[in-house]
């Protein structure tokens, strides 16, 4: 590791022999693409939807026409998702019964439901409500929150986020997940997939703002979307019946419909010594219907092959899709996605107009737009657990998901789960030459690491970069973004936009993914990270 490291240092050394490039990126050129891909035309890209269609045949089209090789395999443009798709079927009746009486609970504004089960009814019948914590089991950090407790055929509660978000300084939990950096642990992708391990009927991820990093406007508003996953040999073993969501105060009245106090029962959660408490007394149905089916999805990759080392790639990934046609607000039923991640796209087929306007890089560099980001990173799931071009081989995988608009360029870069790997040094030698400093991301509490498509990959062992501008928490442009547009049908462009900052983001991606085509280094984990295990265990196929 020594060595490596010392490797490293010099390859950084005579990469500042290098001129950093004048700003190649054309603004224009991104806005350009953002208007066409976040036009009504396309229908907020869904998921097997015409926006779909749309869009392959858009970026396809503009790979095609910028001289860039078919990525996928076979010679073809595309990877193939195999998918499983649910959909919503007429109501949901949601009772609770406690002491005697019983009474509706709403579906939207009081509780969410849903499932990745393929069927077309989900009934959940007079089932015990239990209190689990996180719902967290993670015992190479020393955490347990069943302790053992048969929980098949109950529902259980688990509060959002990981044990020591929030806890104050010296509280004995305070850093056993990172602090405020979300873990995987506090994600509800994670949460669903554990519950289900549990044998448990149906999970409610418990909302408060604050833990979620999103206000229940957000979750309401794409809880009409189809649901996607990837298609399981068993998905009884690895999908509970019913899966969701339920509001803060709503949680705590099934707590006082029980004789329990919420607020301790949370306090007590931190610690790991708690154990899962059943809602005595407290009893929960769950009905509703569905559509399921299987559907076809696809990614779409282009490559430029490497001159002298083309069986090594560097990876640029961004997410075609938004939430296509869903819950309107007011008049407007289309999610557009124009920032999140119609810039992304854009980003990514500018990246190949300037690689291919430049000499042929050394290594070969793919760039890769990803199918069912906002479902579940699915598609970069699907490449990662079927890969077109080796993941051994993969040098890194620079991400791209949402650009701001406007002219002002960010003095600040965030990185996405800073610290972790080596690509941090790459990027900030090219952002010192930009006169750019990286900063973490300013809300590690929201687990936007693992909210990407970079994490799937990232499981697998390829490092991972995800830096961008902008977002700092301290842009009125950002917070105003986060605040109004992310997720929602006013995520729009408008003929207002001008991309320049973006186009410098832009430049600075091109010329670290470029330093890296060009060299010979492969880019490792940083000791502790949570995939450095996966990297080495592939570590003579870069040998």
């Amino acid at each position: 590791m020594t060595q490596h490291r010392i490797l490293l240092a010099a390859v950084l050394a005579l990469l500042t022999a290098v001129p950093a490039l004048a700003q190649q990126a054309d603004a224009a050129r991104l806005n350009e693409h953002v208007r066409v891909l976040a036009s009504d035309e396309f229908e907020g890209r869904g998921v097997a939807t015409p926006g779909e269609q749309r869009t392959v045949d858009y970026v396809v089209g503009q790979f095609r026409a910028l001289g860039l090789e078919p990525g996928g395999s076979d010679g073809s443009w595309v990877q193939t998702a195999q998918l499983g798709r649910t959909r919503q079927s007429g109501p949901a009746t949601i009772t609770v019964s406690a002491g005697g009486a019983s009474r509706a609970l709403a579906r939207g504004p009081d509780i969410l439901v849903s499932s990745d089960r393929p069927v077309d009814r989900i009934t959940v019948n007079d089932a015990e409500v239990v209190f689990a914590g996180y719902g967290v089991s993670a015992p190479e950090r020393g955490w347990d929150d069943f302790k053992g407790m048969d929980l098949r055929g109950k529902i259980l509660l688990v509060i959002v986020n990981d044990p020591d978000f929030g806890a104050p300084e010296g509280h004995p939990v305070a850093g056993r997940f990172d602090g405020n950096a979300m873990t995987f642990y506090g994600r509800w992708t994670y949460k669903f997939q554990e519950a289900a391990r549990q044998g448990a009927a149906g999970v409610l991820v418990i909302h408060d703002t604050a833990g979620a990093g999103y206000g229940w406007s957000v979750l309401e508003g794409s809880s009409t979307a189809p649901k996607f996953d990837i298609v399981r040999a068993n998905p009884d073993a690895e999908r509970v019946p019913a899966q969701g969501w339920i509001q803060g105060p709503v949680a705590a009245q099934l707590f006082a419909d029980a004789g329990l106090d919420y607020a301790a029962l949370r306090a007590a959660a931190r610690t790991p010594e708690f154990a899962p408490v059943t809602l005595t007394g407290v009893r929960m149905s769950i009905d509703f219907g569905q559509t399921a089916d299987r559907i076809e999805s696809r990614n779409i990759l282009a490559r430029i092959p490497g001159a002298t080392h083309p069986d090594e790639t560097v990876l640029y990934g961004a997410h075609w899709d938004a939430y296509g046609r869903a819950t309107p607000v007011g008049d407007d039923d289309i999610y557009n996605g124009a920032v999140d991640n119609a810039t992304g796209v854009a980003g990514l087929i500018e990246l190949a107009r300037l690689f291919k306007a430049g000499s042929p890089p050394d290594r070969s560099v793919v760039f890769a737009a990803w199918t069912a980001e906002e479902a579940g990173l699915l598609g970069a799931e699907y490449y990662a657990a079927n890969p077109v071009w080796p993941l051994e081989t993969t040098v890194a995988n620079i991400n791209m998901d949402s650009f701001l608009p406007g002219a002002e360029i960010s003095p600040q870069i965030v990185v996405m789960g800073a610290g972790k790997s080596e690509t941090d040094a790459w990027l900030e030698r090219r952002a010192t030459e930009q006169g750019r400093t990286l900063i973490p991301d300013p809300a590690p509490q929201a687990g936007g690491y693992y909210r990407s498509d970079h994490f799937p990959l990232a499981k697998m062992g390829v490092p991972a970069l995800f830096g961008f501008a902008g977002f700092t928490g301290h842009n009125a442009a950002s917070r105003d973004y986060v605040a109004n547009r992310y997720h929602k049908p006013s995520d729009e462009w408008t003929s207002d936009w001008v991309m320049d900052g973006a186009a410098v983001d832009v430049d600075l991606l091109y010329l670290v993914g470029r330093d890296l085509a060009d060299s010979r280094a492969w880019p490792e984990w940083n000791p502790g990270a949570e995939f450095e295990a996966a990297r080495q265990a592939s570590a003579a196929a870069r040998e």
